[in-house]
């Protein structure tokens, strides 16, 4: 048989010999080299796509809102937040020791008192509700990590997040009453203090106010980048905050803004803030990641109440799968750079996880 025929025929190449066959074979190898890369063979099983997943949640980098206010209903249901309440400080242990059995250890508690005024008084009262909320939860549980929102909003009469005059937000003196709140606060138990309410110059103040008192190794969680969103309104049902008059865009950031959020977040960083905060976190998903590559401190987003009620609402429709929807919008939090997510799903996240573990 003539070796044309068996595929083997020799044909010259400039320093040596190629068979017709390899030939053939190099034709059909050029005409699909993008085959040679086969990204879908890591996606061939369950056991292959967990192997070399590159974002992972776990419960221990969540942390969970918590309202406590001072009436004497147990709990009382936020309409607009299905799930969430505001609870009275005994009904308050109650949902902390749940939660620790879905392996959540980290908590941020916000206060609503009886009484409301244009100092915001009670943020600082050594007998308020977050002074005796952090005391009794603080010897209640040894081993969670507890954090203060420390903001005015819901304690002034107003609304507001600062001193007001002539309808107008007062920086300077706001740092004053965030220094007395910040220090009754450490004094009470908290681990963390977390100044919302983006006045110039809040984590120097604190930071100044902190360390003159011997708390030093009290951290600070700064809401270095907090927007003016359109996301908050059920938080502010929630923690009964909703100003009585115009609104926070004068201190609150500009959602177009991404430079400024950049600019925001090294200032708290110099001034000696612990953790910097993104707030919202699925609309600004950008912001996180820009922020992310520029400071050396643990970035945290806050999965905020609106988020959360559009997934509840559209569930409650039947619209969407609520916990596959939970755990792609949390994972792309993580992918977008947060080392943290302060999240209302926070107990859902161990049985979720579980769940695909």
């Amino acid at each position: 048989m003539r070796s044309e025929e068996l595929g083997v025929r020799q044909q010259a190449t400039g320093n040596g010999q190629r068979t017709e066959l390899e030939v053939k074979d190099s034709k059909l190898n050029a005409q699909h080299s993008y085959l040679h890369s086969r990204p879908r063979r890591l996606r061939k099983s369950e056991v292959m796509r967990k192997l070399v997943r590159e974002t992972v949640l776990h419960p221990s980098q969540f942390i969970a809102p918590i309202f406590i206010h001072e009436k004497r209903e147990v709990e009382i249901p936020i309409s607009s937040m299905p799930g969430i309440y505001q609870f009275s400080l005994d009904r308050a242990l109650k949902y902390i020791e749940n939660m620790q059995a879905k392996e959540i250890k980290s908590f941020i508690v916000f206060g609503i008192p009886e009484r409301k005024d244009s100092k915001a008084t009670s943020a600082w009262d050594e007998r308020g509700i977050i002074q005796r909320a952090n005391k009794k939860i603080k010897e209640c549980f040894s081993d969670i990590l507890l954090i203060n929102d420390t903001c005015l909003c819901e304690y002034m009469s107003h609304g507001h997040c600062g001193v007001i005059q002539d309808s107008d937000v007062l920086n300077d003196p706001t740092l004053e009453i965030l220094q007395k709140i910040a220090i009754s606060q450490a004094a009470s138990g908290a681990d963390i203090i977390a100044p919302s309410g983006m006045m110039d110059g809040m984590v120097a103040a604190i930071r100044s106010a902190l360390d003159e008192n011997k708390f030093q190794d009290v951290a600070i969680m700064s809401y270095a980048v907090k927007y003016a969103s359109s996301f908050y309104g059920p938080f502010r049902e929630a923690a009964e905050s909703t100003p009585e008059f115009g609104d926070r865009k004068t201190y609150q950031m500009d959602p177009p803004n991404k430079k400024e959020a950049i600019r925001e977040a090294l200032l708290d960083e110099k001034e000696g803030a612990d953790f910097l905060m993104v707030k919202p976190a699925i609309p600004y998903l950008d912001i996180i990641s820009a922020v992310k590559e520029k400071i050396n401190l643990p970035l945290v987003a806050y999965n905020v109440s609106g988020e959360y009620s559009m997934v509840k609402a559209a569930a409650q429709n039947g619209w969407l799968d609520e916990d596959k929807v939970i755990l792609e919008m949390l994972t792309s939090i993580k992918r977008a750079g947060a080392d943290v997510i302060i999240s209302y799903f926070a107990g859902d996240v161990s049985r979720i996880t579980n769940d695909i573990r």
